[in-house]
């Protein structure tokens, strides 16, 4: 393709990115590294009427970038332009959209220099394989092993590598063998910009189960403290209801002060200790009673 037409590809396309930006509140920057182009094709056809996925070459980006003056804080998104990238343009909460991206990650196969993506424990068990070389291999990785019924067999659940740790050529050929996909694969958000917002890959990454605990915790707490407060909301009125109805009872049974409410167990109470009381007397005189002395 002659050069003017290659330049003249490349000032629409940094038109079209433009635009991109101008349209959508959130542009979104994930690494290709690890990403399956299949893969790729169904998370755009899932994504389809929330998010536009681009791959730009990061030098377009970066010109469109530096066109587009009218949002604030764009600049900052050039540092974090690096590697092999695809662009996210959509209105989405960016933590959602990244929420979104880690829920379509598939497990795969480990190659030499792949990270572990939690911790791989082998479990223990009979692996199918003959009695042979493989035995040599999976010790070399920590595995201990035994032959059983002609198959060797792993004695118990063994650690190899854990989460974030480089597997090793010989560990990603011995999971391979055992089938044991220890690598996730899929888009991961390395930065976000939001309306003038930078949102970092670290700032992105929620545990929601964490954060289900917090928000269960801080809500109990605050329950905690508005009852002890008495002081009335939506959520413990009808608690602070029956605790003050309770007291008020209590109260007033202490102090025998007849209510409808009261008027039954003040009556049960009153015939207890009656027929306490008459016990105790009764025991009382036994007592006193002069003793027959025989002769």
């Amino acid at each position: 393709m002659p050069s003017q037409q290659i330049l003249e590809q490349k000032i629409r396309e940094v038109e079209e990115i433009k635009q991109l930006v101008k349209q959508y509140s959130v542009i979104g920057v994930a690494s290709l590294q690890k990403v399956r182009g299949a893969q790729l094709q169904e998370l755009k056809k899932k994504l389809r009427d929330k998010v536009y996925m681009r791959v730009v070459k990061n030098t377009l980006m970066k010109r469109a970038i530096a066109e587009c003056k009218e949002k604030p804080g764009l600049e900052k998104l050039l540092e974090h332009l690096t590697g092999s990238n695809i662009y996210l343009f959509t209105n989405m909460n960016p933590f959602r959209l990244a929420l979104l991206l880690e829920k379509n990650k598939v497990k795969t196969t480990a190659k030499a220099g792949d990270v572990a993506a939690f911790d791989v424990v082998v479990p223990a068990g009979n692996t199918g394989q003959p009695p042979g070389p493989i035995i040599s291999q999976l010790n070399a990785v920590g595995l201990p092993t035994r032959i059983e019924a002609g198959s060797v067999w792993i004695n118990r659940d063994t650690l190899v590598a854990k989460k974030g740790e480089v597997i090793s050529q010989r560990l990603a050929n011995v999971l391979s063998k055992l089938g044991i996909k220890p690598v996730e694969a899929g888009l991961t958000m390395k930065v976000a910009y939001d309306d003038g917002l930078i949102i970092t890959e670290e700032q992105l990454s929620i545990d929601l189960e964490a954060v289900r605990r917090d928000i269960e915790t801080a809500h109990k707490e605050a329950f905690a403290l508005s009852f002890n407060a008495a002081y009335p909301t939506a959520e413990n009125i009808r608690v602070l209801l029956q605790d003050a109805h309770q007291k008020a009872y209590n109260l007033s049974l202490n102090a025998a002060i007849p209510t409808p409410e009261t008027i039954k167990d003040l009556l049960l109470k009153a015939y207890a200790e009656m027929l306490s009381l008459s016990s105790r007397v009764r025991m009382i005189d036994e007592k006193a009673a002069p003793q027959n002395i025989s002769s």
